[in-house]
């Protein structure tokens, strides 16, 4: 026997654990940069790496928690963020650290979508609520290190925080060996045919390409919005940063909202009800009357995207119980495709018709979503 809430903590210390590996790397990429002495085409290459790293991560995570359980699966997948890391911060060649970057993809990449897995595996309801409590944790990693590597960058070389989030890894990859899992849910064998029928399953696909939007839509917001607050509305870079806290900030805590105060509100009412903040926070955004307004509606759109993951991902659970590691591999794989993919068609808009399109694109995105997110709760209310 297994104790649900030690293994849904165990699985908020995973996800708190991923947020503060991606934003680590970020936050000493410069100084790495001079390190090795790179120029912009190999500092880009190198870390164009990571999101094929987690894309691979993403892929295979499922059919091995399906087969063989998650123990396993977390604790390696730990073990190669931990190699990761400490070859990143010691690496002495290109080449080199760029197999260690691949590591530390495939690692998070698995932690990620293992972690929400096994939380959607042990809710025997309220997946989406437990999923969003799960989501929070990722928000608290995310902002809070980027702080904390501020102040002990002053204190420490970016080696030394490399080095000892590497451990960090490690320590919490014991975690994971000393507690229960629940047993794996094919430990018989792994049922082929039924899998197949996941990848023709139009419900989970439509879930899927719905993930890869809210994918992308996350990834252009946090990699355009600087550029664009700067360029667009003139916005001081270091305001910019503290702006795009403010997306975090918003999505953080309404996935807190909807894991507690809203638990009993239907997920398709919150979904749909969510287009109700983004479509108002993409106009504020956009007029860039004042800087609090941009604030206000960075909030306002990290609010309405809090609830995307999810409750997609709790659809796709309840629907596939038995197998649900690999319908999870499904979605999170083609949602990290989404993100790359939408992310390098907003770079093109940008250099050929200018960053003020970033809204028009993100306004684009959105009626996408809000059509999907209507066709696949219509969907599920007939298979009903």
């Amino acid at each position: 026997m297994y104790r649900k809430r030690l293994v849904f903590w165990a699985a908020c210390i995973g996800l708190l654990f991923f947020g503060i590996s991606i934003i680590t790397l970020g936050s000493v990429a410069a100084e790495l940069r001079e390190k090795l002495q790179l120029d912009e085409i190999s500092f880009g290459t190198l870390f164009s790496i990571l999101p094929f790293g987690v894309l691979i991560g993403s892929l295979f995570f499922g059919p091995i928690v399906d087969k063989y359980g998650y123990k396993i699966l977390l604790v390696i997948s730990c073990i190669l963020i931990f190699a990761g890391f400490e070859g990143i911060a010691f690496s002495p060649s290109i080449g080199l650290l760029k197999a260690y970057i691949f590591l530390f993809g495939i690692g998070g990449g698995a932690v990620n979508g293992a972690t929400n897995a096994l939380v959607a595996d042990i809710s025997d309801k309220d997946k989406g609520a437990n999923l969003s409590l799960l989501g929070v944790f990722y928000g608290l990693g995310a902002l809070g290190m980027p702080l904390i590597s501020g102040i002990l960058l002053n204190i420490v070389s970016s080696q030394i925080i490399l080095a000892s989030v590497g451990f960090l890894a490690l320590i919490t990859g014991l975690f994971f060996v000393i507690i229960r899992f629940p047993p794996p849910k094919q430990a018989q064998g792994f049922p082929i045919i039924q899998s197949k029928k996941l990848i023709r399953d139009k419900v989970l696909l439509l879930i899927g390409f719905f993930l890869f939007l809210q994918s992308g839509f996350e990834g252009i917001i946090n990699n355009w919005t600087t550029t664009y607050l700067t360029e667009q509305h003139a916005v001081q870079q270091s305001n910019a940063l503290y702006a795009l806290s403010s997306f975090v900030i918003g999505l953080t805590g309404m996935r807190l909202l909807i894991g507690s105060l809203f638990r009993s509100v239907p997920s398709g009412k919150i979904l749909i009800a969510s287009f109700g903040l983004v479509i108002p926070g993409l106009i504020l955004i956009a007029t860039g009357i004042s800087f609090f307004i941009t604030v206000v509606g960075l909030v306002l759109l990290g609010a309405g995207l809090a609830g995307g993951f999810p409750i997609m991902l709790a659809f796709a659970g309840n629907r596939y119980t038995e197998l649900s590691g690999t319908a999870f591999s499904i979605v999170f794989f083609i949602a990290m495709v989404g993100n790359m993919i939408i992310n390098y068609g907003m770079g093109i808009i940008a250099h050929s018709f200018g960053i003020d399109h970033l809204m028009t694109f993100a306004f684009m995105i959105t009626g996408f979503m809000l059509l999907l997110s209507m066709i696949i709760l219509n969907r599920l209310r007939n298979n009903k």
